[in-house]
């Protein structure tokens, strides 16, 4: 028998991977959502979203792309894995994503086929968005430079590609690298961590959807998770995921505040707990 079994739970409610039925559309998140899609949908060239580790970046992200129907855009999502990224590789990691089936290596012809294909997307009534999650890794005035280049792609009236940046608050340094750049975000929103309302109520979302039908956790546990996790959402699922674990193992039909301690303890994080 596994949690799921004792305590009646259809899926993992805490799990870290990325599942758009889980999203919880807290107030911040959807005020975030809405900002980039009126970036995205207007044609303003540059928005930026940061946030501190485990608030949801790419989970809204990933909502964002899933929101960008193909009727109305061309859309990719790009994930940065390390900094050791040059400008042409950051182009042409582009334009394949754009629909650019055999990228040149000459930078300069890479610049048309890019352009061509964008007028091609503008062309179909379409709009063109790149999506970037990690951004705050490419610490590079080059490529912060190429940003500024691709921008500059437009007709008369519109900007021909739309990039929307996703990362650590360190973006905001790299974005310095090149003033101008800088001078040209449209949008910026930023991610806090949650209230301690907002982190039970993003625990019993995830629970229902999971398809728990009664109270798991007792009053006083919200308030602890919340004080072990700062309202990082990522740090939530793990004590939440742990601490249902443990309430197996111990044969509790409900997580107390106790249990909260205990997992908390075990995930190291119990010397120092956040505030609240």
């Amino acid at each position: 028998m596994s949690y799921l079994e004792f305590y009646k739970l259809e899926e993992h409610p805490f799990s870290i991977s990325f599942d758009n039925r889980f999203y919880f559309n807290s107030k911040q998140h959807s005020d975030a959502l809405v900002r980039l899609k009126h970036a995205v949908a207007h044609q303003t060239g540059l928005a930026v979203l940061v946030g501190g580790t485990g608030t949801g970046k790419t989970t809204l992200a990933r909502r964002l792309l899933d929101e960008l129907g193909d009727e109305d855009f061309e859309s990719a999502l790009l994930i940065v894995i390390h900094a050791a990224i040059s400008s042409e590789w950051l182009l042409r990691k582009i334009a394949t994503q754009l629909g650019v089936s055999e990228p040149a290596q000459d930078k300069t012809e890479l610049l048309t086929q890019l352009y061509e294909r964008l007028v091609e997307i503008h062309e179909a009534k379409k709009k063109a968005v790149v999506l970037i999650d990690e951004a705050q890794m490419l610490q590079n005035k080059e490529v912060m430079e190429e940003f500024r280049g691709i921008l500059n792609i437009e007709t008369d009236s519109h900007k021909l590609l739309t990039i929307v940046l996703f990362g650590l608050p360190d973006l905001d340094q790299c974005l310095a690298l090149d003033e101008p750049l800088k001078n040209r975000i449209s949008i910026r929103c930023e991610l806090q961590t949650f209230t301690e309302n907002t982190t039970e109520e993003y625990v019993r979302h995830r629970l229902e959807v999971a398809g728990c039908a009664r109270e798991l956790f007792s009053e006083d546990a919200y308030g602890i998770i919340h004080k072990y996790s700062g309202g990082i959402p990522r740090l939530i699922n793990t004590i939440c995921d742990n601490a249902l674990l443990e309430g197996f193992l111990q044969k509790n039909e409900s997580i107390n505040s106790e249990i909260v301690r205990e997992v908390a303890q075990d995930l190291k994080i119990a010397a120092e707990p956040r505030s609240s």
